[in-house]
């Protein structure tokens, strides 16, 4: 989710989950990697996804260049539905398999770690770390969040979360949550023609310290 903070204006770096109509848009798909252009507002964005050939995990650039004549200050969030199990046991039983999960925040790497708790001994452990770097001039701190509840509000779907929608701050909750995401949000200060770079990163592995590792 990317949003203006002086107009309100929110749009995502692809279509979706926002589906908000840009200038212009447009979806490159190679070999190596995805990429969306759009233009929002004076706004150009670039988001490149890459899939790891070495480790279990996805990188997405998302890169903002201000085409306006004054300077912009664009919020970015991420936002992704930790599971960790095989899609059929969390389509048998989603709130159950939800309470198995548990998250906390590396603020060393601005990173978000989730793990799965075995139900039994023959669960093999499970962990996942959503990580954030950024080039360019930043605004505040890093803020995050890991309940879903909070982030998307009653009544509300991944179209318009009150987090985003109504500049609700993130709350920065970790731990045993009912319903666990991965949520990291920056804030980024452009200057005319100037362009910052977001990259989220998003890993699984088998302990604590492989996650914090990759």
């Amino acid at each position: 989710y990317l949003r203006d903070v002086r107009s309100g204006a929110v749009w995502s770096a692809g279509y979706q989950p926002t589906r908000r109509a840009p200038q212009s848009y447009k979806v490159s798909l190679a070999e190596d990697k995805v990429e969306i252009w759009r233009l929002d507002g004076g706004i150009a964005t670039n988001m490149e996804i890459i899939v790891s050939p070495e480790d279990d995990a996805e990188v997405r650039r998302i890169s903002l260049t201000n085409k306006s004549a004054r300077v912009r200050e664009i919020e970015v969030t991420s936002y992704m539905e930790v599971v960790l199990a095989p899609p059929a046991a969390d389509a048998a039983h989603p709130a159950f398999s939800n309470l198995f999960i548990e998250t906390e925040f590396f603020p060393i790497e601005n990173s978000l770690i989730a793990r799965r708790r075995p139900r039994s001994a023959k669960d093999e452990p499970v962990w996942a770390v959503h990580t954030l770097a950024t080039e360019g001039e930043t605004v505040g701190a890093i803020q995050y969040e890991t309940d879903r509840g909070r982030f998307l509000g009653r009544g509300h779907d991944t179209s318009a979360p009150v987090a985003v929608m109504e500049d609700r701050p993130l709350s920065n909750t970790v731990g045993a949550v009912l319903d666990p995401i991965f949520s990291l949000r920056r804030r980024v200060r452009l200057q005319p023609n100037a362009t910052a770079h977001l990259t989220f990163s998003t890993a699984v592995a088998r302990s604590r310290e492989e996650a914090l590792q990759l």
